[in-house]
């Protein structure tokens, strides 16, 4: 079990009076199936209508509360992974572990699969108040795959030292500040033993670990206030906020972008070439993280001339291996979906539904006949990893051949780095809700070259 690295004797001691204890043989994961009852958690209501009424309202508009209603997480687990889990016995373990970490309460009751949110019953709080105020910390080396120790009852567990309350116990966890406690979520290993969600680890190889900064400080900022209405005012209260992939607002300006030419004038029939640099600024993980199969993230560069006309830029490539799965192309993808939909000659989708020829910042799934999949626990392999990291600059060149009847003047050419959370064609083939493929703009950038 890790909680905290020691660093001293003295400081152990003082652990044991702040730091809640956890059992010499914690269950955690797989093996806290089923130990636990409904009955053992608080409801949301009731930690949110008389105390923690501003946290609860936060709360019930991020995606942590619809971890397990949100329409896509839906039609994935049900239209997908579990009747996967029924045909093959490599990924059975799906049907029960993906509520381990989206609706956890229902995996710890062993209510597997639960009832579909259409029946509005306790699945349906997925990620709430008395799931991650219970948790005491994770077994093994290291947090992925809901490995979290959870002992439900009176004792809550949160980051302040002699918080009262009148409705429980409530002691200082030092674990719920660290990001390892995010990992036991945000971490997977698939069947296969691929790393399918690995957002903890990019986070602690890079900067922002090394400084001392974890996820709640980006993702549950901090703010004058109360913690509970009777709480006295503190000068840092976490927000309940949970802002991230699913939230336009934190996905804005993730990257920065500048696009420059290598002549400023040129005549009809020369070539000229466009560099764009993308810095990313914002995130203390690569970009996109977390479900990466499902995330398309692309550079689109174009043209207008002096006339109006536009003209759509393609990436130089690069030439490193797999480069073809960054490069938007008409190209069929996702054929392991025949698997659970019982299409046995099933030929696969639109992979992408971009422009073609657009950069794909992205990290290709491939399933095990080396099929690039949506599924992530069906995954055998991975691709090559084109995403952006944590204050890393990647550039990409356009090298433009002037046509020959471009009309003399200015020439705009315009760079938009663009999201989706989910590609359009699959969106259109398993009947998601149509904002799931919303274009969000991330940035853009435009510059200017003249034609003689």
């Amino acid at each position: 079990m890790k909680i905290l690295t020691a660093v001293s004797p003295l400081f152990v001691l003082l652990l044991v009076i702040s730091v809640p204890t956890v059992a010499q043989n914690p269950v955690a994961g797989d093996q806290a199936l089923g130990t636990k009852t409904y009955d053992q958690f608080a409801k949301p209501e009731f930690c949110g209508t008389s105390c923690h009424i501003d946290f609860y309202q936060q709360w019930r508009q991020a995606m942590m509360s619809q971890a397990y209603t949100h329409a896509w997480d839906e039609i994935e687990y049900f239209k997908l992974a579990v009747p996967h889990a029924d045909i093959d016995p490599k990924v059975a373990g799906v049907k029960a572990g993906c509520n381990g970490c989206h609706t956890p309460m229902a995996f710890l009751a062993g209510d597997v699969p639960p009832p579909k949110p259409e029946a509005n019953s306790r699945a349906n709080e997925s990620v709430f108040c008395d799931v991650c105020h219970t948790v005491t910390g994770y077994a093994g080396d290291v947090p992925h795959n809901f490995n979290f120790v959870s002992d439900p009852g009176t004792v809550k567990y949160g980051p302040r030292e002699g918080a009262k309350s009148p409705a429980h116990e409530t002691r200082k966890s030092e674990f719920l500040t660290t990001a390892d406690f995010c990992g036991t979520c945000h971490n997977e290993k698939d069947p296969y033993g691929i790393w399918v969600k690995s957002t903890h680890l990019e986070w602690k190889e890079g900067p922002y670990a090394k400084e001392g900064v974890p996820c709640q400080h980006c993702h549950m900022t901090f703010a004058p206030g109360r913690s509970a209405a009777m709480a006295p005012e503190q000068p840092d209260v976490a927000q309940h906020l949970f802002h991230g992939a699913h939230d336009n607002g934190k996905v804005r300006g993730t990257i920065e972008l500048r696009v420059h030419p290598d002549v400023r004038q040129a005549e009809p029939g020369e070539r000229v070439k466009f560099t764009v640099a993308l810095f990313n600024q914002k995130t203390g993980h690569k970009f996109p993280t977390g479900s990466a199969e499902e995330r398309l993230v692309w550079l689109h560069v174009e043209a207008t001339d002096a006339k109006g006309t536009v003209y759509q830029l393609r990436v130089d490539r690069k030439g490193f291996a797999g480069e073809d799965y960054t490069i938007g192309a008409n190209t069929l993808a996702y054929q392991d979906m025949g698997i659970p939909l019982h299409l046995p000659d099933f030929k696969g989708i639109q992979r992408d539904g971009i422009p073609e020829g657009d950069r794909i910042f992205r990290l290709p799934y491939l399933d095990p006949q080396g099929r690039m999949t949506i599924q992530q626990w069906n995954t055998a392999s991975l691709g090559p990893d084109y995403r952006i990291g944590p204050r890393e600059t990647k550039l990409e060149t356009y090298t433009w051949s002037l046509p020959a009847n471009l009309p003399s003047g200015p020439v705009v050419v315009k760079a938009t780095l663009n999201y989706q959370k989910l590609p359009r064609p699959l969106v259109e083939f398993l009947g998601v809700p149509a904002e799931e493929a919303d274009i969000v703009e991330v940035n853009s950038h435009s510059t200017t070259i003249t034609i003689l």
